[in-house]
């Protein structure tokens, strides 16, 4: 049967995205040939634009447009409290809660041995340098009182929840986890509002 070679080149690249396997990749590839070209265009622009003008901030790690992003500088944010997350669309949960006005730090992913993310493969090194004190060089000028562990509530989420704890202690400070209204083995990006805000109203002290 007769293919187009850069029909099945497309193909080949969309199969690398998460969640497509090869006959969904068939059918957007058959769907962008078949699309207006104005919008199949449109969507190649939308992409080389993404990959050229958004990066990640050098302080939170959350996507940005500009470095420090716009949470980060934002004077009227608590910069007294860390939440810290896994990856950047659990910011994005938690600002669509409109409840909470400190800051974050997103790891980048979660640890887990058996996908082979170890500490070194997350942004924790770069935590820890945040909550130095200022004596030891530290960036965050002795504000930093409460980190509040907001990790996704799964094994792995949990596994790093408690490493992270441990590493936290001997600073003194005030380190949370976020309460249960979040189901277990579930991920924070699709939780609704009203858990999410009640999950970060109820935290509670990491023992």
């Amino acid at each position: 049967m007769y293919s187009s070679k850069y029909l099945e080149l497309l193909i080949e690249e969309l199969v690398k995205l998460p969640s497509i396997g090869h006959k969904s990749a068939q059918r957007l590839a058959l769907h962008l040939l078949r699309a207006p070209r104005e919008d199949a265009l449109r969507l190649a622009e939308a992409i080389r634009a993404v990959r050229e003008r958004v990066a990640f901030c050098t302080v939170c790690g959350n996507f940005t447009e500009q470095d420090p992003c716009p949470l980060c500088v934002d004077p009227e944010r608590d910069s007294t409290v860390v939440c810290v997350v896994e990856q950047p669309v659990d910011v994005l949960a938690f600002e669509r809660t409109g409840r909470f006005k400190g800051r974050y730090h997103v790891l980048g992913g979660a640890l887990s041995p058996l996908d082979g993310t170890s500490p070194e493969d997350l942004r924790i090194r770069e935590l820890l340098e945040r909550l130095r004190p200022p004596e030891d060089g530290g960036e965050a000028a002795g504000e930093i009182r409460e980190v509040i562990l907001a990790t996704n509530p799964n094994v792995a989420g949990e596994a790093t929840a408690l490493y992270l704890s441990r590493l936290l202690e001997p600073l003194g400070l005030r380190v949370t986890r976020i309460a249960r209204g979040v189901p277990m083995g579930s991920d924070l990006e699709y939780s609704d509002q009203v858990t999410l805000a009640r999950a970060l109203e109820g935290r509670r002290e990491v023992e």
